[in-house]
């Protein structure tokens, strides 16, 4: 099944207009029309399809969109309202890594807003932004639940405890 034409890396759109080059590889689409075929006859099956699709591309690029909506038989409006809703879903590409920085108060005491700025003065970026090598995205979270390892990050599945602004690049430079 196939709602769009996409072979290396340029697409035909589904209305048969050229579509400039995606970043999305042709080995992707090909995930991506597998899982909207998977799902397509299943009633209400948009967020199972829009989280399937985001772990095989990452994000939701507009051609993305547009190809789940028609494959789906949805309109493409109910789509990105789905994926603009949910802070689950991500309408601009991610990190390789993303780091969580617990701003939770016994973190704020100990030290995380030093830890923070040195990673944002290090890489670049903000909370909530991405660098722009895609290496890692920076998010400040309320609260990460491990107040006993405070300040306390989490890079990936991985916990560090006790980081700090001194040591929290050494740290990451095995992140590549």
């Amino acid at each position: 099944m196939s709602c769009c034409n996409h072979t290396h890396g340029v697409a035909v759109g589904c209305c048969g207009t050229a579509e400039t080059a995606s970043e999305i590889t042709p080995d992707q689409w090909a995930e991506v029309h597998a899982v909207i075929a998977r799902h397509k006859d299943t009633p209400g099956a948009l967020i199972t399809v829009l989280r399937e699709a985001q772990d095989v591309v990452g994000y939701f690029p507009p051609e993305l969109l547009d190809c789940i909506a028609e494959g789906m038989n949805i309109p493409a409006s109910d789509v990105f309202g789905v994926v603009s809703f949910y802070s689950l879903f991500s309408l601009s590409p991610k990190g390789r890594h993303t780091i969580k920085v617990c701003t939770g108060t016994a973190c704020y005491v100990k030290g995380i807003r030093e830890v923070i700025n040195r990673i944002a003065s290090e890489y670049g970026i903000r909370e909530g932004e991405t660098t722009e090598d895609r290496r890692f995205d920076l998010e400040g979270v309320r609260c990460l639940g491990a107040c006993g390892l405070a300040p306390v990050m989490v890079v990936g599945d991985d916990t560090h405890g006790a980081v700090s602004a001194d040591k929290v690049l050494e740290l990451l430079k095995k992140y590549t």
